[in-house]
Formats: structure tokens, sequence, C-alpha cells
């Protein structure tokens, strides 16, 4: 592999940083080091593991369910009422009302889609069907990263943080968690998305809303995309899929009306205000970087996200804004129970680490590189 100035290490194309002015290049160094800096925040960050085995965890949409009332029960309780013949709407409601979970707003309550299908299979192609969905992501985004690589090295390293970004995905107690399958569908669809092939994508995204309604920001942000780009097309694809959740959606808050009464419990409401750091640490918890100490899992998250920024492509550029947009959600009004928000994320979050070594090595050289400033005093 040759390593003169300039010349990639594991990408086949220069990074965004190549070429740039030292001043510049400088100016970002110090820039990412600050980055790092609030990612270490984490640190201090509430938001530690919910103990699920031993019930210590609570729900997304409850104030202060009982101890042993965890949310994979709620939803495994749900998923064995529909099973039994039970409508949807009566068992979730019934069973959040027995568990002292809020009924709401309407949102309190899962849309129906993923309990109905598992209620209609058996437990074991349920699981086989999500190991199906990250493979198929692993192996979708290992395809679309081939030309990308300068080898099988890089191309397997890729592959490997896919994997671990997927680790909570494949674990089959979290096969009731919606972001579990929520998130690789988003994934899945970013990896599929092409100028001019977006079907694929949009249906994915669709699935996606259609069983957690906050993968809404993802089809909201590509469909901005499309309209900027100027693909009508595309840009009329993401809007129906908009409509035809809008639809459901309304037809979901009808449902839960007809179940609900003045006297059920409303949720708290999404006021978390945590900060930048605590998804940090979601994120950290919601992927393979739960092995590492925290502040080295930190570190390596940012790093992450800095190579994505150095990726010169398009579904780089789509997947950051995807990643920030769903870190500001969380920042902003995710409570300290609510780990499994990131799992809107963390599916590729960390391939941005094959990028980062020659985004790292071309701001490193470009900060370095003082010929320019040789060349100008000369002329002068």
């Amino acid at each position: 592999m040759k390593t003169r100035r300039g010349a990639p290490l594991w990408t086949t194309r220069a990074t965004r940083f190549a070429g740039m002015p030292s001043a510049q290049a400088r100016i970002g160094l110090v820039l990412f080091l600050v980055f790092l800096a609030a990612c270490l925040s984490a640190i201090v960050s509430p938001g530690p593991r919910p103990s699920v085995d031993a019930g210590a965890s609570t729900s997304i949409a409850s104030d202060a369910p009982p101890p042993g009332r965890t949310d994979l029960l709620l939803y495994d309780t749900i998923v064995a009422g529909v099973r039994g013949g039970s409508p949807y709407y009566a068992v979730a409601a019934e069973t959040q009302r027995m568990g002292h979970y809020p009924l709401k707003p309407f949102f309190a309550v899962r849309l129906p889609t993923l309990a109905v299908v598992q209620a209609a299979l058996p437990s074991i192609l349920v699981n086989l069907a999500l190991l199906a969905l990250c493979v198929g992501t692993i192996l979708a985004w290992v395809a679309r990263l081939r030309p990308e690589m300068t080898g099988l090295v890089p191309l397997g390293v890729a592959g490997l943080l896919a994997v671990a970004g997927l680790s909570v995905n494949l674990d089959p107690s979290f096969v009731v968690f919606h972001e579990v399958w929520a998130g690789p569908l988003i994934a899945l669809s970013l990896a599929l998305r092409r100028p001019g092939h977006w079907l694929p994508a949009v249906a994915f995204g669709l699935s996606a809303m259609l069983i957690r309604e906050t993968a809404l920001l993802y089809v909201a942000i590509m469909a901005v995309f499309a309209w900027v780009e100027g693909e009508r097309r595309e840009t009329l694809g993401w809007l129906g899929a908009i409509g035809v959740f809008a639809v459901v959606l309304a037809a979901h808050a009808h449902a839960v009306s007809l179940v609900s009464g003045p006297l059920d419990r409303v949720s708290q409401g999404w006021s978390g205000l945590e900060g930048f750091g605590f998804y940090v640490r979601l994120a950290t918890i919601s992927s393979g970087l739960d092995i590492l100490p925290q502040w080295l899992a930190s570190l390596v998250l940012g790093t992450a996200l800095f190579g994505w920024l150095a990726w010169r492509d398009a579904v780089a550029t789509r997947a950051l804004v995807v990643f920030a947009a769903y870190a500001a959600l969380i920042s902003l009004f995710a409570r300290s129970d609510n780990f499994y928000w990131a799992l809107m994320t963390t599916p590729v979050l960390l391939v941005g680490l094959v990028f980062a070594v020659d985004g790292l090595r071309d701001m490193i050289a470009a900060a370095s590189d003082t010929r320019r400033i040789t060349v100008t005093r000369v002329i002068r």
C-alpha cells in the first residue's frame, strides 16, 4: 500500500478534508477535540443501564411503574394477549392500566404492527426474522461500502463494526422492543437508497414508521434531501410514505381513545433536557461499546461520527444528519429511563470509524502543510 502524502489508506477516494487549507484544517482539529470533550460529558451524564433481568427498568411512557413491571414484560404480555385471541387495543389498554403505565396521550400506546405480527408467528420465526433483518442490514452496508474500501481488511473491519452496532438488536431477549426493529430498517433504507433507485428505501422507511413512530424523523429528513437535490419523484415517494403513516396514526389515535377513559394516567411527557452527553451514554449502552470504559467508548463514538463527516459521499451526509437529528431529539426530550431510543441510530454508527482513519490523516496532513505559507512569503 502506498504511503506518500495524500495517498488513501483505507478508502479509495479522498476524504472531505484532503487538500483543505492549513488554517481551516487547524481550526477543524481544534473543533474535533472540542467535540470529543463534549462526548466525554457522558461520563457525568445520568442514565445508568437499566437492569432488565432484575426488573429495575422503567417505561418510556411511565411515571413510576411498580417493581418488576419492566417494558419487556409489558410488551411480552401484550403479545401473549393478542396471541390468545384478544384485540390488540383492549389488551394494550388493560395491560398498561394494570402496570400503572399511562394511556394518554395516544402515543403512550405503541402502534399495533409489531405486536400483531409477533402474535401471529411462532417465537422462533420472530427471532429468525430479526436475525435476518440484522444480517441483511450488515450485508447491504458491506455491499454499499465495498467500492469505497481499498481492500478486504478495511471492508472486514466495517462489517465487524456493523455487527458491534447491532449487538443489542441481535439479543433475542430484546425482540419485543420496537426500536430493535426500526433501527435496522432505517439503516437498511439508507444503504439501499441510490439516485433514481429509491423505492426500496422508501418501503423500508415506511416499515420503520409503522413499527416506531419516531422513524418519521428519518423519513422527513430523506424527503428534504430529495427535494433539495431536485429528485421530484423520490420526494413524492417519501411524502407518500408520510401520508400513509399519517392515516395509520390517525386511526391509531382513534382506537386508543375508544379504550381509554378520564381516569387513566397521563404521561409525564418528553422533557428530559439531559444534554448531548446523555445521548452518547445511551448510544454506548445500545451498542458493542458497552464493553468499554465510558471515557473510551465516548471517544470512539465521537471519532465514528467524525468519520461520517469525513466520507465524501451523499449517503454519508444523509446518515450524519440523521444521527445528529436523533441525538438532538434524545438530548432534549428523552428521560433517563429511555435508553433504547438510541437504538434508532446505533446499527451503523460505528462504521464511521473506517473513514475516520483517512479523515484524521488528511486533516492532520493539511494542518501541518506549510508549503502554501512558504510560497506566499517567497512571492512577497
